[in-house]
């Protein structure tokens, strides 16, 4: 899609001229679109949105490198721009307290994150704390984390010195339209519709806030965002604030504050805080009333001092110089929430043209529209934006009540110390697999994955811990870990085990241009005999990893295709053309992984279909009778062990289960989770897509080139991989090992090279062939030699590791290829 003219849609409309329309406006036009017109409900100076009352706090650091790029592309763009002469960005720096042992680790652990991102930042002691905030009790804290590089982003001013950047290039802002309205034709926008007339659009983009939902629902889309009302007041004036502390958090508490200090119109001396401590408060928003019928902005709701009263008591305790002063005003301002606590990005599935900027606040607000701007007018952001994309969302993840239950715990949970793999609590169990009955029996531990219920361990498997001798975990690695998961791992390079495969998303790509459709989409050579299957990757138009997929060719013109998430259903489906069909296969079907060096004996007496090596080669797809179950049978293992992917409908899954099960118990047959299949597969140096590489890597860096066959004829990507190698790769993901069998690292923890920050872990797990800890990072290509000496820094403390050549497991593919 290109918004610069030409052939391409050139009129866009943005619906808001919050900061993210007015950044959106900006950032477009600077890239030549210049049919841009803004619409807004209200006055353009202050709409009444959630901008009109933003507190303006940016904390850079954060657990998703996407949103640490956002906020760190924002400090840069309001630096520089200027309202009245003041810069609308006041780097006073950021202050994180922590007065518990367990939020003094975390603090470490935010340490840690900011390094790998490259935001500069110092644990330091209660002393200094006191000396950063002379408010502060010292006493009542450990330390805290200050980086002096975040602080306050004056959001109106910014919006409006954006708003001039973008009407200097030709943008029209339209305030006092109210959108009624978005016309369409078929599958695609046509018009946004205004109690003022009718806007025709090539593209519309919705950067509408918490009316995001009112909108998407004009369009019939559904836009998965809970409006939140959260708690803000301002003290009386005090003596000493000066406006030049730090933001500062109290996490443990759920409080920020900030200094009104040097402008007058806030009241000098003033204390602002924040409280996410109080009751989820939900909020309609076609409840929200108009600008002129509210009592002082849509935004910003009546106080409830009542909720409030707990949070000003911590913030005396913390303060004690508050104890003089009082609350002299306050309101609850309505924010958004989606489910998992991510910005909604995109163009929407099923209408064309339809674009989302929503739930994303002032801290990430410059570099969203910097990424949706290169998205409409290049074809791709810069950075990976897969975590934010409005098309991760499953069907059931839409729904009004999940919507809401799971916007109401990401508000609660805000200030919260989440580990990596901790899952929501609720709504659960959305999404279960046949065996499901059959993994509560063995006494599965469910971790959750886009709804599915997910096993990362038996207790069933207890017994076969004994006799394992591994090193203690601390508290956090300990978490949603347990011994039980390496001895599956063992017990699959032993014997054999079941892994339940059916959340890994497949589609069914059928029709008379199926495999040309395909060929060109993905970088491998797909142009084989009906029975083979292909490892290949989807590139962007510049040569960024988009995804990777297996695609098995079952006849002439039908593929099934295994894909990483909705996104790529998305993507081929936009993309496939007339008479080649894109199907979800994944709801109606599912998939038991059986391996390990038994694998053979236990699957070959249960079908007729020859399974020896000869027979059904690696990396073949058959069709066969398992007992009395149909089955796909792909010979695919990600795990570096013999053995089949076997597919059937969900209806006989329960009975394929319980016939492979029985079968293997001779064989001493195992289920196994998730832990032991990350373990396994980071022996094999398998990748995984998302946390591994992204759309900012190349094939040849994330060490895929074989995976590119350039003769094969045109491809996405192919142009922009010219004069590219793995010889020319300036960074590339390695392999590493721990040199201490005792240190463990769970991922995005900071490597050192010579002692510098230079990479960060990508995927992390105990090996268990290996005996330590193997991890894989991005590193510069001058590091990524192997018997490189390097430091990775968990918590504070510098673990040593060693690059490795990979695969660390059966490099000569033996045991797959049996």
């Amino acid at each position: 899609m290109n918004a610069r003219g030409g052939s391409g849609p050139h009129r866009i409309v943005i619906i808001g001229a919050g900061i993210v329309g007015c950044a959106l406006a900006d950032e477009l036009t600077a890239r030549g679109a210049r049919d841009v017109t803004v619409l807004e409900q209200g006055p353009l100076h202050a709409p009444g949105g959630s901008t009109s009352h933003a507190p303006g706090l940016v904390f850079r650091t954060n657990a998703s490198k996407t949103l640490s790029d956002f906020a760190t592309y924002t400090v840069e763009k309001f630096t520089a721009l200027t309202e009245d002469g003041r810069p609308c960005f006041d780097a006073v720096g950021g202050l994180e307290l922590a007065a518990t042992e367990e939020q003094w680790a975390e603090l470490h652990r935010k340490a840690g994150l900011a390094a790998s991102w490259g935001i500069e930042g110092e644990l330091v002691d209660a002393r200094r704390c006191a000396r950063l905030w002379p408010m502060l009790d010292a006493a009542k804290v450990l330390g805290g984390f200050h980086t002096p590089g975040d602080g306050l982003a004056r959001a109106l001013p910014a919006a409006r010195a954006q708003t001039s950047r973008a009407r200097a290039r030709g943008a029209r802002f339209l305030e006092r339209h109210t959108v009624t309205g978005i016309e369409r034709e078929a599958d695609r926008v046509t018009a946004v519709v205004t109690d003022r007339g009718a806007f025709p659009a090539d593209v519309v983009i919705s950067a509408a806030g918490f009316w995001g939902p009112v909108i998407g629902a004009m369009a019939g889309v559904s836009v998965p965002l809970l409006p939140l009302a959260h708690q803000y007041a301002k003290t009386s004036v005090l003596a000493g604030p000066d406006g030049r502390r730090p933001i500062l958090r109290f996490q443990e508490r759920d409080l920020y504050f900030r200094e009104h200090g040097e402008d007058g119109a806030d009241g000098t001396g003033r204390i602002g805080i924040g409280s996410y401590a109080h009751r989820p408060m939900p909020v309609d928003p076609a409840a929200v009333p108009a600008f002129d019928d509210a009592p002082v902005m849509p935004s910003s709701l009546p106080f409830t001092s009542d909720d409030f009263a707990p949070s000003w008591e911590d913030s005396r305790w913390l303060l004690p110089a508050l104890r003089e002063a009082r609350i002299e005003e306050g309101f609850n301002g309505v924010f958004s929430f989606t489910p998992d606590g991510m910005p909604l990005l995109g163009e929407v599935p099923g209408l064309r043209g339809f674009w989302l900027a929503e739930a994303v606040w002032v801290t990430h607000s410059a570099g969203v529209a910097k990424a949706v701007a290169e998205w409409l007018t290049e074809g791709r952001p810069a950075t990976d934006v897969h975590e934010c994309a409005v098309s991760r969302f499953e069907e059931a993840q839409l729904s009004p009540a999940y919507v809401a239950e799971r916007g109401k715990q990401q508000f609660a949970e805000v200030y919260d110390v989440i580990h990596p793999l901790q899952p929501l609590r609720r709504p659960r169990p959305l999404r279960v697999s046949p065996f499901h009955e059959r993994q509560r029996e063995l006494g599965a531990y469910f971790l959750e994955g886009a709804g599915w219920e997910r096993p990362q361990w038996y207790e069933a498997n207890a017994p076969l811990t004994d006799g394992l001798a591994l090193p203690e975990r601390d508290a956090w690695s300990a978490r949603h870990w347990s011994p039980i998961a390496v001895a599956e791992a063992h017990a699959t390079r032993e014997r054999v085990a079941l892994y339940d495969m059916t959340p890994l998303r497949r589609l069914e790509v059928g029709g008379p241009g199926a495999l040309d459709f395909l060929q060109h989409l993905t970088t491998n050579q797909l142009a084989k005999k009906p029975g083979s299957v292909t490892y290949t990757l989807m590139l962007d138009d510049a040569g960024g990893i988009r995804s990777d997929l297996t695609v098995a060719r079952l006849t002439a013109d039908r593929f099934q295709v295994g894909v990483n998430s909705g996104m790529d259903l998305d993507h081929l489906t936009r993309h496939a053309p007339d008479g080649v069909r894109v199907r979800d296969l994944t709801p109606g079907t599912c998939c038991i992984g059986v391996w390990g060096p038994r694998a053979r004996d236990l699957v070959q007496p249960l079908t007729r279909t020859d399974f020896g090596h000869h027979a059904f080669g690696y990396f073949k797809a058959r069709q066969a009778f398992v007992g009395e179950v149909p089955v796909t049978a792909l010979r695919l293992s990600y795990v570096g062990e013999l053995g089949w992917e076997l597919y059937t409908s969900a209806d006989l899954g329960l009975r394929l289960w319980d016939t492979l099960w029985a079968a293997g118990q001779r064989y001493g047959v195992i289920a196994a989770g998730r832990g032991a299949f990350d373990s396994l597969r980071l022996e094999k140096g398998y990748r995984a897509w998302g946390k591994d590489m992204t759309t900012e890597h190349d094939p040849y860096e994330a060490g895929l080139g074989w995976a590119v066959r350039r003769d094969k004829g045109d491809f996405v990507g192919r142009a922009a991989l010219e004069g590219r190698s793995a010889d020319t790769a300036r960074r590339r993901l390695v392999c590493l090992t721990l040199d201490d069998p005792a240190a463990v690292v769970l991922g995005k923890e900071p490597v050192f090279v010579d002692g510098v920050p230079a990479g960060y872990v990508t995927s992390a797990a105990y090996g268990c062939s290996v005996g330590r800890t193997v991890a894989y990072a991005w590193l510069p290509a001058r590091a990524a030699v192997p018997g490189t000496a390097v430091h990775i820094e968990y918590f504070g403390e510098k673990a040593a590791a060693t690059v490795a050549a990979e695969p660390l497991f059966d490099p000569a593919m033996e045991r797959i290829r049996r």
